[in-house]
């Protein structure tokens, strides 16, 4: 039992209009004929399935960079900046509560009630930040748009991540942590109201079928390897800058203030690269890729014409 391919797909690449409409058929559970006049069908914003003159521009090909070029680079560098900042967070949070004294250090615990707190400082995390900001992005992305949502979420990323790192040293004193943990906790929540869930929705928006996947992909594995990014350079970085006071192993970093700083701008930089992108709610896929084709026009009769 396997799926069958999108109409889109079927109709557009596979140029099999007949096997686009039974797909759709079934789907719908209503009868779709291909135009027996064109040998084509349409797909419009109500599902139907469009297959005229397909564009045959090829990726990177002048065609394809005039109408995706920028679109493709905004979104491969907007997804490559929110994780590089994004698994940076979320990967050393253990290193940054206990830098701020919310977790006691390692060498204070045993293996278990380490294991515990940690457990229950990420859990809170996620609770009150990261599962909620999805929820958002779910309830609102058709309403307010997702340029807006990616926007908004890495201009607060940035505030919430310059307002911890500026005055590192008072969120370090005691009874401040509480106070750094809510701001540490919204950034994850900006994050997924913001970029972390809408840079894998646009690259499915606005792409041409047939290299929509492929587009994806690249945007994807440029997120990747900001991932990979984040969790390398923030391990290194966020040492202390006093060699007697890194972790066995390591040499000596710029310090977690200035590593926080550094996560700031790339957010800052991040929402840069989304001005690149348009904005796609309540449009369909036709209307973003320029894929739509109108329907041929019956021609005159000459012999009707006066």
């Amino acid at each position: 039992m396997t799926l069958p391919e999108t109409p889109r797909y079927t109709a557009l690449v596979a140029n099999d209009a007949k096997k686009a409409s039974q797909d759709m058929s079934k789907v719908l559970s209503v009868e779709i004929v291909p135009s027996q006049e064109t040998g084509s069908t349409a797909i419009d914003d109500d599902g139907d399935v469009n297959d005229g003159n397909k564009p045959s521009f090829g990726l990177f090909s002048k065609e394809f960079l005039r109408r995706h070029g920028l679109h493709l680079h905004g979104t491969a560098m907007a997804w490559f900046f929110v994780d590089v900042a994004y698994y940076s967070q979320n990967l050393f949070q253990k290193d940054i509560f206990s830098a701020v004294g919310w977790l006691p250090a390692a060498n204070f615990m045993s293996a278990l009630d380490e294991l515990f707190k940690i457990a229950l400082a990420q859990f809170l995390i996620a609770l009150c930040g990261t599962v909620p900001g999805y929820w958002f992005t779910v309830a609102l992305i058709d309403r307010i748009g997702r340029f807006v949502i990616q926007t908004m979420g890495f201009v607060f990323m940035t505030v919430f991540m310059f307002a911890l790192a500026i005055p590192y040293h008072h969120w370090t004193m005691p009874g401040n942590h509480v106070g750094f943990v809510v701001m540490y906790g919204l950034t994850f929540f900006f994050a997924n109201f913001g970029p972390n869930a809408t840079t894998f929705i646009v690259p499915a928006d606005i792409f041409s079928a047939r290299l929509r996947s492929t587009c994806h992909g690249i945007s994807a594995a440029a997120g990747k390897a900001g991932a990979i990014v984040g969790a390398f350079v923030f391990l290194y970085a966020a040492q202390s800058q006093d060699p007697a006071k890194t972790d066995a192993g390591y040499p000596a970093g710029i310090g977690m203030k200035n590593s926080l700083i550094v996560l700031g701008v790339i957010n800052l930089v991040g929402l840069a690269f989304k001005f690149l992108v348009p904005e796609s709610k309540q449009k369909s896929l036709e209307e973003m890729s320029g894929d739509q084709i109108q329907p041929q026009q019956p021609q005159a009769d000459p012999s009707s014409m006066v």
